[in-house]
């Protein structure tokens, strides 16, 4: 068992282009997958969780900047970024309004998994998670309006009830195992990242399969909107690395790439299904999806190898 896990955690990216793969062209499973989207992360976070205790929670809220920043940066140049790609690639019409969508985005739900990967500040990562995509039912609509023009309708009850049951509860139920049986748990932390690997590779599968006609409906164009999903999250990389000027902690620094480059694709789906929309403003937050779910173990992986270098 240890050398499979092994071999998930090593190979990750080879893994995550074989199941986008997979499910592009075997949709079947990824659909069937898909209405588990929600224990699935659930899971992700409950795994992750299990890495900090709540010591390290208490430091991460002595310090309330971090959080300032990160929603200056999360919020503010991706958005602006967004619509600037929006308008370069697509001009005007629901797709440039998509992409304007996506940079407007909390952050993805499975950031922490990588910032773990890439040795990075766990508990600083899922802190910043939760508040970011907690405020998002406020945030995103302003910001898209103001960008746009288009008003958006949403769910709040439903997205503050997802944060709960797929991010709260799980953390909580995480720090608290980890903190009250601290020897049992650590036990096993080796396991851990190749554990949320695992379920990371499922939740693409349950991405890529629902979204498989669509993006092979395109056909050549499905390369442009996937190159400005790509220079979204390669910016969303540069962005975050702004947190070398207040963060002198490299595993800090870690945490804020991700923490930026990463956006919450399944928001877009919900939003623009609550506010009567055409269904093509969410298309570029599925590809945007597959996307950062390949690009995100290359930049785990290089990030953990420089960590591992300065050891």
């Amino acid at each position: 068992m240890q050398k499979l896990l092994a071999l998930v955690e090593n190979n990750l990216l080879l893994l995550a282009v074989l199941a986008a793969a997979f499910g592009l062209f075997v949709p079947s499973v990824g659909i069937a997958l898909s209405s588990s989207i929600g224990p699935l992360l659930a899971a992700l976070m409950l795994v992750i969780s299990l890495t900090f205790d709540a010591h390290a929670v208490k430091l991460v809220l002595r310090k309330p900047d971090r959080q300032l920043w990160a929603l200056g940066l999360v919020y503010g140049p991706m958005s602006l970024a967004g619509w600037l790609i929006g308008r370069l690639f697509f001009g005007s019409g629901h797709l440039a309004a998509g992409q304007t969508l996506v940079g407007t985005l909390p952050t993805d739900v499975s950031a922490p998994l990588l910032v773990l990967l890439a040795k990075g500040n766990v508990a600083l990562a899922a802190v910043l998670n939760a508040v970011n995509t907690a405020l998002s039912p406020f945030i995103v609509p302003f910001l898209f309006l103001f960008l746009t023009g288009i008003e958006l309708q949403v769910p709040v009850g439903a997205v503050v009830l997802e944060l709960i049951l797929v991010v709260l509860v799980p953390t909580v139920v995480g720090v608290y195992l980890r903190t009250r049986f601290a020897a049992a748990v650590s036990r096993h932390d080796s396991a851990y990242p190749a554990i949320g690997s695992i379920f990371y590779l499922l939740l693409l599968l349950a991405v890529v399969g629902p979204n498989a006609d669509t993006i092979l409906g395109y056909g050549w164009f499905a390369g442009v909107i996937a190159l400005a999903a790509l220079l979204l999250n390669l910016i969303g990389y540069a962005v975050g690395s702004i947190a070398k000027v207040f963060a002198a902690d490299r595993e800090e620094v870690i945490t804020y790439l991700f923490t930026v480059s990463k956006k919450e694709f399944s928001i877009a789906a919900a939003f623009v299904a609550a506010s009567g929309l055409p269904a093509e403003i969410a298309v570029p937050a599925a590809f945007f999806a597959v996307i950062q779910m390949i690009t995100s173990p290359i930049a785990a992986k290089m990030l953990a190898s420089g960590a591992a270098k300065q050891a």
